[in-house]
């Protein structure tokens, strides 16, 4: 942070100080008539040490996600609802297109019994399933983790690998590429078909797309948000006899119609390992 950087960083510290002073003498003068008014405090994006996240334009993050510190996330990523990211005392790094997904927990390690100070790296087109805890490790390129597994220090998860559900990696384990490692602790279950492998890059394409909706979703402003409620009643779907009989034709209009690959029915029917 450069010298005009501190100035205005300073200046801001005062208006918020002046602020609370203010709210102070407000309840002062309320007495006994004072309400508490809870507000949180939450901040999806958060410095650290002076360590800034750096994250891509086209990538979304939840707003009920933590990116805290040395924190960077590449194009076409998203970091969904709960998420924590905790880059304070070393980085994490997370490549293009990967899907970090519902309260996964990503942290790194400063001190360990190795005795070694080891980043987070999750490489490109990755996806991370809801409740994984990553400590430390590193999760190469069209990798799979699976739902509330965990990567202990050192861990390697090779390019076309997947992690069960629900495994605990150990420290220093590597797993190899095309293979899937399951159990507590982790071991080696089966080779991945080509099918599976194929599926593990479809998986992280339809989260990025997903991903757009979503972030879509919580731009809009509350009169949109009320504007579509009023477009969906009035298009929803009604007796065809009905509307036949009134002589209504009803057609969805483009602002709610949802992109045609993240739709149920056009899904691919592929197979794959369940997140």
């Amino acid at each position: 942070m450069g010298s005009l950087g501190r100035a205005i960083y300073t200046v801001g510290s005062w208006i918020r100080g002046t602020g609370q002073a203010i709210d102070r003498l407000g309840v002062t003068l309320q007495g006994s008539n004072y309400i508490p008014e809870q507000v949180s405090k939450h901040r999806t994006i958060m410095n650290v040490f002076q360590k800034e996240p750096m994250i891509s334009k086209d990538a979304f993050v939840a707003p009920s996600a933590a990116v805290m510190g040395d924190v960077l996330i590449g194009r076409g990523s998203s970091v969904w609802y709960g998420v924590v990211l905790r880059g304070d005392v070393n980085s994490i790094r997370i490549g293009s297109g990967s899907n970090i997904q519902d309260n996964t927990l990503v942290h790194v390690a400063k001190f360990n019994l190795a005795g070694k100070v080891l980043p987070t790296i999750i490489g490109d087109n990755v996806t991370i399933g809801h409740g994984a805890v990553l400590h430390a490790c590193t999760v190469e390129d069209e990798a799979f983790v699976g739902m509330g597994a965990i990567l202990l220090d050192g861990a390697v998860v090779e390019k076309n690998a997947m992690v069960g559900a629900g495994s605990l990696v150990r420290q220093g384990t590597r797993i190899p590429s095309g293979e899937v490692w399951a159990g507590n602790p982790a071991k080696f279950l089966r080779k991945l078909t080509e099918e599976e492998i194929a599926s593990i890059k479809e998986s992280a394409s339809i989260y990025t797309n997903l991903a757009q909706v979503h972030s879509t979703e919580n731009a809009k402003t509350f009169d949109e948000i009320e504007l579509e409620k009023l477009l969906r009643k009035k298009f929803e779907n009604r007796d065809e006899d009905y509307d036949s009989m009134i002589g209504v034709v009803r057609e969805v209009p483009p602002e709610l119609v949802l992109p045609q690959n993240i739709l149920p029915e056009n899904k691919s029917s592929s197979k794959a390992v369940s997140l």
